[in-house]
């Protein structure tokens, strides 16, 4: 795990001096909670625990430590948003006190068909031949506003895309400077 970690610290390093650095990554990092509803939380067990990604973390630790790069911004998924055994949802967003914010953006399903004005997962049209798969859908995005090297504000956006329209249909805001 530690050469996981220094691959990912060397490979930010190499950003020029006047960037900042936005790491994607597969799974989030461990220290981010270890309740069943925390970013990386897990949903599945009884007993929850933390099942963020410790190589991750070293990386991001080693960044801070080093001041030679700004990391404004840490985004991943795996974990989804919706909860196992229906238990709620996740939280998505975390603030550490450095001012680096965690997204996760696993909004699964991320596409739902439209058919008669009522949404279905894909899964749903393929379980019932009757549906009629359309060209009509409703998307997911996880869409993140960046200004002079700060997040200034994250939204998870529904649109729906209906042959060559796409409209916005839904925007819930999740994080905003100063609030």
């Amino acid at each position: 795990m530690d050469g996981s970690a220094k691959k990912i610290y060397k490979a930010a390093l190499s950003a020029p001096e006047d960037h900042f650095v936005i790491l994607l990554a597969h799974n989030g990092p461990t220290g981010l909670g270890s309740n069943l509803d925390d970013i990386c939380g897990k949903d599945w067990v009884i007993e929850a625990g933390d099942h963020g990604d410790s190589d991750l973390e070293h990386a991001i630790s080693l960044l801070k430590e080093s001041n030679n790069v700004s990391v404004p911004l840490v985004v991943f998924g795996h974990m989804h948003k919706e909860l196992a055994h229906g238990n709620g949802l996740r939280k998505m967003i975390v603030v550490s006190s450095d001012d680096t914010i965690y997204l996760n953006g696993a909004i699964v399903p991320r596409v739902k068909t439209l058919i008669d004005s009522k949404s279905f997962t894909q899964d749903e049209v393929l379980a019932n031949h009757s549906l009629q798969e359309s060209e009509a859908t409703m998307r997911a995005f996880t869409v993140v506003d960046i200004s002079d090297g700060r997040v200034d504000k994250i939204s998870e956006s529904w649109v729906s895309v209906v042959g060559d329209k796409a409209t916005l249909e839904e925007e819930n805001l999740l994080f905003k400077r100063g609030n």
